[in-house]
């Protein structure tokens, strides 16, 4: 691995790049805290700072990239997971030509409180919020998915967009999808229900069996594990009612993502599934604001091996790192201090002796005082250590 570029040893230019600190910042709000600690520690000696929220795929894409790149909130009532109507934002960026819409803002986990109920939840709301942003005049659309309180295959998004679930006498199913084992016949709408989409995917699972969407996502979504068989068959008719396409569909990587949405957008979209990180980082123009950094700091709200799993912030130290750049990073949490091996410096700005939740109310003013002693400590001087994570 090679050393930074930077002989003297002073940081002319950082680079913020941080992704949420889940329930308590956004990843707009850590980057400015951040920046603000480290305009403290350094005070007269501040190098250029330059904030670039990221994100992985899940939730929080549509604001990152909103505040990356500009462009406008747009909100619409749609249906919640279990039908209660809520107000789901999105935005669009681009000029209006692109709309970012999050599936958990119509049709997450958080919206039911605890109170879901597997068997009746719905994409519905995420379809809904879809055809809102069409009408808007978006040309295309990037879909996060990720933080649902769903297991319907996007059945619901498909029936909000036009799609016909029919049963053996040819009666449209409307208790999707609690209906679906009933459904032998899908009618697709006359048209397009919308134009291009792109699914930022940050999982890998496919939608049925052993490693599918029901048995290693299902639990945290109130499915018990006597019940997986119920929803395995479920998924299992929308995938027969698909034919070969779907069959092929099932089976791709990230088709289980969601509650199996991923797959939904296959085969009722036809979308294209990429890696979350990757869309982001392209959007953001994020390889050339490494490129120009002496040193780069991410973070997220905790740092642990599911980190390395694709998640923003390893996506931001990998890419550094191989331009020869010093990383170091923030959390609010730290499972391994073996870590910094991979991200160099860690800081923990967790007080243990405080509660998750008095933590995560101060969360902003934490993550300041925590850059502005890490940059009180190294006085101005970089480059940070850079560890070659294929090295003993």
């Amino acid at each position: 691995m090679s050393a930074p570029e930077n002989p003297t040893g002073r940081a002319r230019s950082i680079l913020v790049a941080c992704d949420k600190f889940k329930g308590s910042l956004t990843a707009a709000e850590a980057c400015e805290a951040v920046a603000a600690g480290l305009r403290e520690g350094f005070g007269a000696n501040a190098p250029e700072i330059r904030l670039l929220p990221i994100a992985d795929g899940g939730d929080g894409i549509a604001e990152t990239l909103l505040a990356a790149t500009g462009g406008e909130w747009t909100e619409a009532e749609v249906a919640g997971p279990l039908g209660d109507p809520v107000l789901a934002g999105y935005a669009l960026i681009d000029e209006g030509r692109t709309a970012v819409v999050e599936m958990a803002k119509a049709s997450g986990l958080v919206l039911v409180e605890g109170m879901n109920d597997p068997v009746r939840a719905s994409t519905y709301g995420t379809g809904q919020l879809l055809r809102h942003a069409a009408a808007a005049g978006a040309t295309e659309i990037l879909l996060g998915i990720g933080g649902s309180a769903t297991n319907d295959g996007g059945t619901g998004m498909a029936e909000a967009l036009g799609y016909r679930f029919e049963d053996a006498d040819g009666h449209e199913i409307t208790d999707l999808p609690a209906g679906l084992e009933r459904a032998v016949r899908l009618v697709p709408p006359g048209s397009a229900p919308c134009p291009r989409v792109i699914v930022a995917c940050d999982v890998t699972n496919p939608l049925l069996g052993p490693s599918g969407c029901t048995r290693v996502y299902g639990p945290q979504k109130g499915i018990a594990e006597e019940d997986f068989a119920f929803h395995e068959a479920r998924l299992a008719r929308l995938v027969e009612l698909g034919g070969g396409t779907a069959r092929i569909a099932a089976k791709r990587p990230g088709a289980g993502a969601a509650g199996g949405l991923g797959f939904g957008a296959i085969i009722f979209l036809g979308a294209e599934l990429v890696p979350g990180f990757d869309l982001v980082a392209e959007r953001t123009g994020l390889a050339a604001a490494v490129a120009g950094a002496d040193l780069v700091i991410t973070g997220e709200g905790r740092l642990d091996e599911q980190s390395l799993q694709g998640k923003g912030p390893c996506g931001v130290v990998r890419l550094a790192r191989a331009m020869g750049k010093g990383t170091a990073a923030f959390c609010g949490s730290l499972a391994d201090r073996s870590l910094e091996r991979e991200f160099g410096p860690i800081v923990e700005i967790g007080d243990p002796s405080a509660t998750l939740a008095e933590n995560m109310a101060r969360g902003r003013e934490r993550l300041r005082e925590a850059a502005r002693q890490f940059a009180s400590g190294h006085s101005g001087k970089f480059p940070l250590p850079i560890r070659n994570p294929d090295s003993n």
